[in-house]
């Protein structure tokens, strides 16, 4: 029986690669976005993970189509930039919608299906700043940490019905997201974080134009959905991203946060 993935987030960045890396390897893939767009070799579904009933119908029509779903990978998300104290409510509120409560949409759709047939993989694509913050991304930072707390926390309670979670936490990557990023904020006030903001988004510019590929983020998801004992985190990108999260952990935070300063552009 073919392995069926849906892949949210699928028209373009990280889901386009994964879409593309899971059907080059023999996966039946449903790529999943608002435009409905999705790599050659794959079946594009419109689905818009804001929206309730999007999600519900878009997980039922696969389910009638194909018949079952061996995996999730939620990809889909974007990024606000700004100062938290600038950041207007409902810019905040709508990074959330798409990069925490999507997920949960998604996957809360899936899982019936999966405890039916006994099984299943659910790989949440999270990231490095959802174990260290991001000055002037507060917002993106917020919802990464969520969804490490939320991935770990199912984890147990699903785990007896023989489905599995992974959070990938990627670092930079050379994706649209960088160009897509929604700078809010700027120049209110007095201009207190005008100079402090510019710099820090600059650096995560470079920083992102000068990180791993998609398909390089894409590559560990495929081995996690093929893997007998996935981890439940596994982080990809360059190792002195990587080392960040170790540093963390380790370190006194007083220590680490020194460190972390520069690279971080503050």
């Amino acid at each position: 029986m073919d392995k069926v993935a849906l892949v949210t987030g699928a028209s373009a960045g990280i889901g386009w690669a994964t879409a593309a890396r899971l059907a080059a390897n023999g996966w039946v893939v449903v790529g999943a976005s608002r435009r409905g767009t999705a790599p050659d070799g794959c079946e594009g579904l419109v689905m818009d993970v804001d929206d309730d009933a999007s999600v519900s119908d878009g997980v039922a029509k696969v389910l009638e189509e194909r018949g079952h779903l061996d995996a999730l990978v939620t990809c889909a998300g974007w990024g606000v930039a700004g100062a938290f104290e600038l950041t207007p409510v409902e810019d905040a509120k709508a990074q959330l919608e798409t990069n925490l409560w999507g997920t949960v949409r998604a996957v809360q759709a899936v899982l019936p299906a999966m405890r039916a047939a006994g099984g299943g993989r659910v790989v949440l694509l999270s990231s490095i700043a959802g174990m260290i913050g991001i000055p002037f991304q507060a917002f993106y930072t917020a919802g990464k940490f969520a969804l490490e707390g939320l991935g770990e926390a199912f984890a147990y309670e699903v785990e007896p019905f023989g489905i599995k979670v992974t959070l990938v936490q990627p670092g930079n990557v050379r994706t649209e997201f960088t160009e897509r990023r929604r700078v809010v904020g700027a120049g209110a006030l007095d201009g207190s974080y005008s100079s402090a903001q510019a710099k820090a988004i600059s650096v995560m510019e470079r920083d992102e134009r000068k990180g791993v590929a998609p398909d390089k983020v894409a590559g560990v998801v495929s081995k996690v959905l093929t893997s007998g004992h996935p981890p439940r985190r596994v982080s990809v990108g360059r190792a002195s991203e990587r080392v960040g999260i170790l540093a963390k952990r380790a370190m006194p935070f007083w220590a680490f946060q020194a460190g972390a300063r520069s690279s971080l552009g503050v």
